[in-house]
């Protein structure tokens, strides 16, 4: 298992070098200075800001606001273009992608947020999808594992000890999380038809997919250390890539 421990959380170079082999994760906070919202949000196209006037709650809508700021000021350094020029267009299931641009580099991204935290993963020609949550002590998780999870993964569950349920039932959702968005056809693809591990200490890894053996071999899992008291995991297509982690603000 390879995980990110603080210390691997990296202030970037001026130049980002990304090659087909790389993976980029960055960890932000969405907490932000009045100042640096108001600046976020000038760079928003007019659906994003529509859609962040839909949140009832000032916090939510400055975090949606301070999280599509962000995703566009992380990858204008890719692209060496103004945030505010980036266009993204959208899968029938919701996944973003920049929009086709004669002469701009193509690239691969997905971002999940929770409790106040951000992660963006960033790659080229590979399939990719990050998810990130906040471990709450207050679910029941072995019911809410019954209902969405594989009966593989729920054997595994509750065969653990009571203090590592939360943690093994996070690792599992980040994963399926993961690796569906990574697939990009939402859940159209049920949480039980594959199985992933979960177990704390446990390789991270897809196990199988039902209905297609193969598919399993053609992507990578790994955990993310994101934080205290969160939990998350990347999803990337293919094997043999570097991953890199880089803190936001640099």
């Amino acid at each position: 298992m390879i995980t990110t421990p603080n210390r691997l959380w990296l202030t970037s170079p001026a130049d980002l070098a990304l090659s087909s082999d790389d993976v980029h994760v960055w960890r932000a906070s969405l907490d932000l200075p009045a100042s640096c919202v108001q600046s976020l949000q000038q760079t928003l196209a007019a659906d994003e800001l529509s859609k962040a006037e839909q949140f009832y709650f000032q916090k939510d809508r400055e975090h949606f606001i301070v999280t599509r700021g962000l995703l566009r000021a992380i990858l204008s350094r890719y692209l060496d273009m103004e945030p505010g020029q980036l266009r993204f267009c959208y899968s029938d299931y919701g996944k973003p992608s920049l929009a086709p641009t004669p002469g701009q580099e193509t690239f691969s991204f997905n971002v999940s947020h929770s409790h106040g935290l951000a992660l963006y993963a960033i790659t080229r020609s590979r399939e990719i999808g990050i998810d990130l949550e906040h471990i709450r002590g207050d679910l029941d998780c072995e019911q809410i594992a019954a209902r969405f999870f594989s009966p593989r993964e729920n054997a595994v569950l509750r065969a653990l000890p009571a203090k590592l349920k939360p943690e093994a039932f996070f690792n599992c959702w980040t994963r399926k999380e993961a690796y569906i968005k990574a697939r990009g056809g939402g859940l159209s693809l049920p949480l039980d038809q594959f199985d992933v591990s979960l177990a704390p200490g446990e390789p991270t890894t897809l196990l199988n997919t039902r209905g297609d053996p193969q598919e399993a071999t053609r992507w990578s899992l790994r955990a993310l250390t994101a934080g205290p008291g969160h939990v998350a995991a990347l999803a990337v297509e293919g094997q043999g890539w570097r991953l890199t982690c880089w803190q936001w603000p640099e």
